[in-house]
């Protein structure tokens, strides 16, 4: 292929992204996950407002104390965060980074493609197949950690494999910084290592032990360490968080536990990972891989391991992610569409014109697929969440001071409703709120109420603490509390 036709559809690839994306660049955070989303850009407007210590990421609900909560690395919020010192705090900075990342990680697959299969029109079809991923396709604007942990980790696939080919000590070290980066923004990436774990375990048994392979171990493996001493520190704080023991902490039943996989494999695998137009690129990848004897390629062993150990990840995780966290699936992405491409490619390179024609045409329909199937999430009469948050953002943010710590709420993320007010304090969730509770907030320094709750503030003690109403904009009403000495 022509490098002029070659570049010609990669930049095609960015320019149709970006135009199905225009409209929602300027758009506030909403929509599926908007907790994640909006806990992520609290911690970089945190960084920019407060602290640029990058061992120092803090969340708003944070009472009286200093916010500090330490879950990934936080490398994408503090990149975001040093762009914001240069240019100012707009959410439409941080979309663009987070799409510049997304196109990163489509020349990543690319480049991986190429590397595997040495095939142009192959790592073309599996770049542009993995662009109109819906899921990828909405959080690729989203403020969300695991587009860098992504990016990062595909990358360090790609250097690997480079480095099998050309032996450059630049690509190894590269790989491991690389896949490094990627555990640290994001956990479950860690497991990409079994990729370099695997090979080194194969050249060994075939051509034993000697300085050179220790050398090269040593030089991957070494980057390992930055993620191991991150979450070695900082998992111990993590009290309740469900991903951390996994399965064996379900309390669902086993008849759950299949409902989530079989939602998952007939649902969120053909609908939002692969878009229902690579569903048969996916199969006939599956076929052609056994049709085709590709097994036998001296690279299969490596895929093999990496494919069985994410599959082994989805299953220790299967009761957090439940039928929702589709965001948790990152790390299938390039396995999946590993396969897309080479199912695409080998229904194309049929002798069959109908075959070619179907390829062709399931092609240029994924951007359509992909677009009609997200648009849906970006609807402000929707968005996840009490509307009256996102339509009177401004007046609810400029009704108190800025640095004013609140109460607020109801609120079950506790991200959403501090990020639309711009404060920060205490949030309650389910009306759970009494009394006893607000006045100890009250001496510890609330200031103001924010409720979205009839219940609770015609609550007869509740309204015994309450100084007046400040404002009231749609559902949200805003209360001067009382002052009271500790």
């Amino acid at each position: 292929m022509k490098k002029i036709l070659r570049n010609s559809i990669l930049v095609s690839i960015a320019v149709i992204s970006f135009l199905m994306h225009f409209e929602h660049f300027s758009q506030d955070l909403m929509s599926i996950h908007v907790w994640r989303q909006t806990q992520t850009q609290s911690n970089i407007i945190n960084f920019y407002e407060e602290d640029m210590n990058i061992f120092n990421p803090r969340r708003n609900d944070r009472g009286d104390t200093d916010g500090i909560m330490r879950l990934e690395f936080p490398l994408m919020q503090w990149l975001v965060a040093c762009t914001y010192k240069i240019f100012g705090n707009h959410l439409i900075l941080c979309r663009m980074l987070m799409f510049i990342i997304g196109l990163i990680s489509v020349l990543g697959i690319y480049k991986l493609l190429a590397t595997l299969f040495h095939n142009e029109v192959l790592s073309l079809i599996g770049a542009w197949a993995f662009n109109f991923s819906p899921a990828f396709y909405y959080y690729t604007i989203n403020p969300i950690p695991d587009n860098l942990a992504l990016c990062c980790s595909i990358w360090g696939i790609v250097l690997f494999f480079k480095w099998r080919s050309n032996g450059r000590v630049k690509s190894l070290l590269g790989s491991g910084l690389l896949l490094s980066i990627g555990a640290l923004c994001k956990l479950p990436f860690i497991i990409y290592y079994i990729v370099p774990i695997v090979y080194f375990i194969i050249f060994s048994f075939k051509n034993g032990i000697n300085k050179k392979v220790v050398s090269q171990a040593t030089g991957i493996f070494s980057f390992s360490i930055l993620p191991i001493v991150w979450y070695g520190t900082v998992v111990l704080q993590w009290h309740g968080n469900v991903t951390i023991k996994g399965i064996l902490a379900a309390h669902e039943s086993l008849l759950t536990v299949l409902d989530y996989l079989q939602h998952n494999l007939i649902s969120t695998l053909p609908e939002l990972l692969l878009n229902y137009g690579s569903v048969l690129f996916f199969l006939a990848g599956l076929y052609f891989l056994f049709q085709r004897k590709a097994y036998k390629n001296s690279k299969f062993p490596l895929i093999l391991a990496w494919s069985m150990v994410v599959l082994a990840y989805y299953l220790f995780e299967v009761n957090a992610i439940a039928k929702i966290h589709d965001y948790y699936l990152f790390p299938f992405y390039p396995l999946l569409f590993i396969l897309v491409a080479y199912g695409a490619y080998n229904l194309l390179s049929l002798n069959i014109p109908f075959t070619r024609y179907l390829t062709f045409a399931l092609l240029l329909l994924l951007p359509v697929t992909c677009y009609l199937r997200m648009q849906v999430r970006w609807n402000p009469d929707s968005p996840g969440f009490n509307k009256d948050l996102l339509l009177y953002k401004t007046e609810l943010r400029d009704a108190v001071p800025k640095n004013s710590l609140v109460v607020a709420g109801n609120d079950r993320s506790h991200h959403i409703f501090f990020y639309y007010i711009d404060k920060k304090g205490w949030s309650y969730y389910n009306d759970n709120l009494d009394a006893q509770k607000l006045r100890t907030m009250i001496e510890k320094g609330a200031e103001y109420l924010y409720s979205d709750s009839r219940k609770l503030d015609g609550n007869e003690e509740i309204i015994s603490l309450l100084d007046e109403l400040i404002a009231e904009k749609g559902s949200v009403r805003i209360y001067r509390l009382k002052k009271f000495s500790p």
